[in-house]
């Protein structure tokens, strides 16, 4: 993926126990979890889209363009070659980060190039910040995410203005590419002051040493289908599943101060060796989604490893940086890890899982945050954070709380003891409440 980069939680953690009893009485129809590969050749599963998103509609004009609230996820489509408009009103103290994931039909054609751009303006049309990412040599559809960003800076003259802001999309397509729709996720996050000003320029010194591989040996954690639902993960050797075209979801948590590190292997194959150039993509995603880097690997029926290039601590003053790596390591949160396996595999090795391990390392002690204002939401590391990487919740699994049974952690455990776990925890709930 090629980017270019401008200037520039409320955690909702309910223990339910209605989820729980849902979970459970799903277990016996559960066929794969959240993004896992099926092995029977069918079709890939779709791209997990947050579930409480909001359908809108893009406008063709600013004046028209609907309002985009703070903490919530929205839903649209994204024509050939589309230009689309929202609003967002911000005030003069919070930073504002707008990200859209654009999710293209799978089996669908791109081409080198294609891809999309998304801004944040005022009202007078100039750009705050941007972010814009396309397909580069792996040519093939896969998910791409982006944002653009207002950052509250006393020492620039122009965005700082409390009032109507507008967040532009501009897709950018081949003749040749496919003309279907691409379908948006839309995230709009606020994030606050500091308390007093930070650093402002980057350390020139710092590790850039690719640590020892964890140890431990591989443990089964398969990854989710989108971001919301991308499968948490913390240091160590983690094996999934990947077919063709599918594209696989993780996040970690990574705290101010701390560095992270991946890699991802595919496993040797049996059924051929013939070489697939750009076969995997392996891509990082900050808290606010926006791109931060990516790497491709191909594959010739050997093991193939490839990896992230080694990025800053994260860090407040990063954001000072006009690399968009170094800029993307703004903030202490989950980091997304996606990797997507080429649809070309399926011709030369055939339609099935293929093994992926990623290997993963968090190094540097935690810090305190940079001292916000305010509750800094997302952009934190919480014991909860902890607590689901341990567990290897998904996001979603997450949001609804404990109290929904993580089908991760109970994967192996047969149908009749997840029910008999599921009544026993129904009916101390009830004697609790009884009491």
């Amino acid at each position: 993926m090629r980017t270019q980069a401008g200037r520039g939680r409320v955690e909702r953690m309910g223990r339910r126990t209605g989820a729980l009893i849902a979970a459970v009485a799903a277990v016996g129809a559960v066929t794969a979890l959240p993004g896992q590969a099926r092995a029977d050749g069918g079709a890939l599963p779709p791209y997990a889209f947050d579930g409480t998103a909001q359908r809108v509609k893009g406008a063709a004009s600013s004046s028209d363009a609907v309002q985009l609230k703070t903490g919530e996820t929205y839903r649209d489509t994204l024509k050939k070659d589309g230009k689309v408009y929202y609003r967002v009103d911000l005030d003069d103290k919070l930073n504002s980060y707008v990200s859209v994931v654009a999710v293209p039909k799978p089996g669908g054609k791109v081409e080198y190039g294609d891809g999309f751009k998304v801004s944040m303006q005022d009202g007078s049309g100039t750009d705050c910040g941007y972010q814009q990412v396309s397909f580069s040599s792996a040519e093939y559809a896969r998910p791409l995410a982006a944002y653009a960003r207002r950052i509250v800076d006393a020492d620039s003259s122009s965005c700082q203005k409390a009032g109507a802001f507008y967040v532009l999309v501009e897709r950018t397509s081949k003749p040749t590419s496919a003309p279907d729709d691409w379908e948006l996720e839309i995230r709009h996050l606020s994030e606050p002051g500091l308390k007093k000003a930070g650093p402002t320029e980057l350390p020139e010194a710092w590790s850039s040493a690719t640590p020892p591989p964890p140890t431990g040996g591989p443990q089964k954690r398969q990854g989710g289908a989108g971001f919301h639902d991308a499968v948490s993960l913390t240091q160590g050797e983690w094996r999934s599943d990947i077919r063709p075209g599918q594209t696989l979801f993780f996040r970690v948590p990574v705290d101010w101060g701390q560095q992270l590190f991946a890699t991802a292997e595919l496993g040797s194959s049996a059924a051929a060796d013939e070489y697939v150039g750009n076969a995997l993509v392996l891509s990082l995603d900050n808290p606010a989604l926006g791109h931060v880097d990516e790497n491709t690997g191909s594959y010739d029926g050997k093991q193939t490893t490839l990896v992230l290039d080694a990025q800053r601590p994260v860090a407040h003053e990063n954001r000072t940086s006009y690399n968009d790596g170094t800029s993307g390591m703004r903030f202490a949160g989950w980091y997304y890890l996606s990797a997507t396996l080429s649809p070309a595999i399926a011709q030369e090795y055939g339609d099935t899982p293929v093994p992926l391990t990623l290997r993963v390392n968090v190094t540097g002690t935690a810090k305190p945050g940079p001292g916000y204002v305010g509750d800094p939401g997302p952009f934190a590391v919480t014991a909860d954070d902890k607590e689901a990487a341990a567990n290897g919740a998904s996001g979603s699994q997450a949001a609804e709380g404990n109290g929904a049974m993580q089908l991760v952690a109970v994967a192996g455990i047969g149908t009749g003891s997840v029910l008999l776990l599921g009544l026993g925890a129904w009916t101390l709930v009830a004697r609790r409440r009884a009491a």
